[in-house]
This record gives C-alpha cells, structure tokens and sequence, in this order.
C-alpha cells in the first residue's frame, strides 16, 4: 500500500470509510460529535459511533450498519416496524435509531417502553417524531 494513501486511511474517520470508500451511505453524520447518534453502526456487537472512531479501529471488526439488517431483499422486522408506523420521519437520524434499537433489541428482547426510550436517548430526530420511534421498537419488542 503507498504510503500516502496509508496515512490517508490512518486518518480516516470509520463513518467517512463506510460512505465514501464503500458506498454505504445509508450512515449518516450529523453532528460529528458523537451527539446525535446519526453515525451509529454495531462493532463487534456494540453500538458505536462511527464519526468518533477511525476506521483503522475497526480493521478486522465485524461491522453491521443498517444495510446489513435486510436479508434475502427482505426488511429486518425493526425496518418494517419502522415503516409500518410512520417512524421514518425524514429519514436523516433513521438509521442510527435503526442501530440502536438492533443493538437494544440484540441485549434485551423484551424492553420495556421506558428501557426503549432510555436505549434511544442517545439519538436525536430532529422532526421529533419520537413517539413513533418508541412505537415501532416496542412493537417488535411483543412480537
């Protein structure tokens, strides 16, 4: 690998690496401060940040963003329930609130409505369609 673009990638910011070098763009940044949970992917099983991360942090990692969860062109059950109760909103803060609630949904499968509201606090819709959000995680959660 030449050496500029090894130090290129040594500075290159985990969310950049996804969008730009492998074109999954459905991760977003937001604040890129780590805030607004827009960047949110699953590292080796933990949610993560991926604006606050470089991707060689990551080498080696398994990684999941958010269009891992669709299987066989079939919509992960929390990606239906978003759709089904109109949490979708804009669309910006969508998949890092689809990450953190894998990632909740993954630690605890049956939360309650509270657990889920404190699991998604560390993301930000800027619609505020909140509400909608709770609904559909609680809604795979009685599945």
């Amino acid at each position: 690998m030449p050496q500029a673009y090894q130090s290129l990638f040594q500075n290159t910011l985990l969310a950049d690496f996804l969008r730009e070098d492998l074109g999954l763009t459905a991760t977003h940044l937001g604040c890129e401060h780590g805030v607004c949970g827009a960047c949110t992917v699953n590292l080796n099983g933990e949610s993560v940040r991926s604006c606050l991360l470089l991707a060689v942090q990551a080498n080696g990692g398994e990684i999941v963003t958010v269009e891992g969860l669709a299987k066989d062109g079939q919509m992960h059950p929390l990606q239906q329930a978003f759709w089904d109760h109109h949490a979708l909103q804009c669309g910006f803060c969508t998949s890092g609130f689809l990450m953190s609630a894998y990632d909740l949904l993954q630690k605890n499968p049956k939360p309650t409505e509270e657990e889920v509201r404190h699991g998604l606090s560390g993301n930000l819709c800027r619609c505020t369609g909140y509400a909608n959000i709770v609904k559909a995680v609680m809604a795979v959660a009685e599945k």
